[in-house]
């Protein structure tokens, strides 16, 4: 597939034969129409970047792309042909793969295992020797050094992404889909996983990637296409996009670029710590928090930041280290000692640990101070639940009809509103934000940003820890640095450059001011 090949990051020949071209598309659930007539080219060669805000459609045709789901009208041609996708392993056979943020491994078998999954029949026997070989060889051309004998429970998160290349390229894949594979990938890792995609492209291979992280967009794209609440909305060249065009499309709206939250006056400590340490996990952190002040932490994945924010809320406790909330030394060895003590915890995973999908907005909202609403019998006070959720709605814009809600039916954006809505609820004075705004989109992202604005000027002491550069050194009035669970210094907002602030995190600077 020479003539597919990029030269110099330009974008395929127009002129190539699309491998994969959705015509008309539209699907509704309901009362809600997912989407509406969009229609998608993917060529051989080209990295297609699909945004949108949560909601917009992207997840249903991605589903319709893989056979999860059939379109209520609408064409699919691969190579010029029509056909019916009515399964994900049909897909497979098209030559149609899809990886997403969470890789969906088999922790137990072991790499090669993991990439042949999808060629076993009933009744197969597998030949070891060549199956190892072969899984050798594949990583082999994609540059990744793997044993493919080692389990994939070890693995980390790149290393899976890996895998799960590896196995689609087992596949002989045509389209790839990339569903927000880097958020819970390192800069290095991201790097790594681009340099896969790349090769990918060199290969003739279709890549459709979707992620709300708008510089990897303008990094690694050669189209750009837009959808707004189930309709195409623009596709372009990505030399004809900015990032405030493709913002505008997606929300409708002129959105800024993330702007440096303005710096307040800051009060009394609330929170010293000093020589915290959870022994195999990090050592030695030390740091005070403000009234009205955010303090980023900031660092590679696996630096130990989420697990200092884990030893606060009591989840897992350090083992030596004080602790000093407003001048006294207090113990935190549950979440419901740091909830006493007026700690709240906004965990990163919003899903698995941070809400109950299948409850309402409301539940969720009451859940950590149920005691408030039960009456003397023990029964919920549904009134003022929902009246306490509703003022949550408002205050937040959780865009929702009905606190009755179930939150699994939200978007990734108002889940996470909702989620900080059930810890605001707690009256925190120092509120842990770990990575508030991963996988929301910009519109939503923003939102998020002006409330952490709003409380800080409230008074309250934030940790924030975030992997987006961007984000912490614009939100951050000082930014710590950790590095394999060893803090690397603490910045001032005038001195936390990207620059600064990376090269501590690589290992490559021990002192900064504090």
């Amino acid at each position: 597939m020479a003539a597919g090949r990029l030269v110099d990051g330009r974008p395929p020949d127009a002129g190539l034969p699309p491998v994969l071209e959705m015509s008309d598309i539209a699907k509704r659930f309901g009362a809600t129409q997912a989407l509406e007539a969009v229609s998608l080219t993917l060529r051989p060669g080209e990295v297609h970047a699909l945004l949108g805000e949560n909601g917009a459609g992207k997840s249903t045709l991605i589903k319709i792309m893989t056979g999860v789901y059939q379109p209520d009208r609408g064409e699919i041609r691969l190579a010029g042909q029509p056909v019916t996708i009515g399964s994900a392993a049909e897909a497979q056979r098209h030559g149609i793969a899809a990886i997403y943020q969470e890789p969906l491994l088999f922790p137990d078998l072991n790499v090669a295992e993991n990439i042949f999954i999808s060629h076993q029949g009933r009744g197969a026997v597998n030949n070891w020797r060549k199956m190892f070989r072969d899984a050798a060889d594949i990583l082999a051309a994609l540059g990744v050094s793997l044993d493919v004998r080692s389990p994939a429970r070890g693995l980390t998160l790149a290393a899976q992404q890996s895998v799960e290349i590896a196995k689609a390229i087992s596949l002989n894949v045509r389209v790839l889909i990339m569903d927000e594979p880097t958020a819970s990938l390192s800069a290095h890792e991201v790097a790594q996983l681009f340099k896969l995609v790349r090769d990918l492209r060199q290969k003739g291979v279709a890549i459709l990637f979707v992620s709300h992280r708008m510089e990897e967009v303008f990094e690694i794209a050669d189209t750009v296409t837009v959808f707004r609440d189930g309709r195409l909305i623009s596709t372009r060249p990505r030399a004809e996009v900015t990032p405030q065009s493709a913002i505008a499309d997606m929300v409708g709206r002129e959105v800024g670029l993330l702007k440096a939250r303005p710096a307040v006056a800051k009060g009394d400590t609330i929170l010293s710590v000093r020589n915290l340490s959870r022994e195999g996990v990090f050592r030695d952190v030390s740091f005070d928090i403000n009234r009205g002040e955010v303090l980023g932490f900031a660092g590679l994945i696996g630096a130990g930041r989420t697990d200092v924010g884990l030893a606060l809320f009591g989840i897992e406790p350090a083992s030596s280290g004080s602790i000093m909330l407003n001048g006294k030394e207090i113990s935190v060895r549950s979440p419901g000692e740091a909830m006493a003590h007026g700690i709240a915890y906004v965990s990163e995973d919003r899903r698995q640990l941070g809400l109950s999908l299948p409850m309402s907005i409301a539940a969720n909202i009451s859940l950590p101070v149920l005691r408030r609403f039960l009456t003397r019998l023990g029964l919920i006070r549904t009134g003022e639940e929902r009246k306490t959720a509703e003022a949550f709605r408002k205050r937040l814009a959780i865009r929702t009809p009905d606190v009755d809600l179930a939150v699994g039916k939200l978007s990734g954006g108002n889940q996470q509103k909702v989620m900080l809505s059930k810890w605001l609820n707690t009256h925190p004075r120092l509120l842990i934000l770990d990575e508030p705004t991963r996988g929301i989109d910009v519109g939503a992202k923003a939102e998020v940003h002006a409330m952490i604005g709003e409380l800080a000027a409230e008074g309250i002491g934030i940790l924030m820890i975030s992997s987006d550069m961007p984000e912490v050194l614009a939100m951050s009035d000082r930014v710590l640095v950790m590095r394999e669970g060893r803090q690397m210094g603490i910045f001032s907002r005038e001195e936390a450059t990207q620059e600064r602030v990376m090269t501590a995190a690589m290992g490559q600077q021990e002192d900064a001011a504090a």
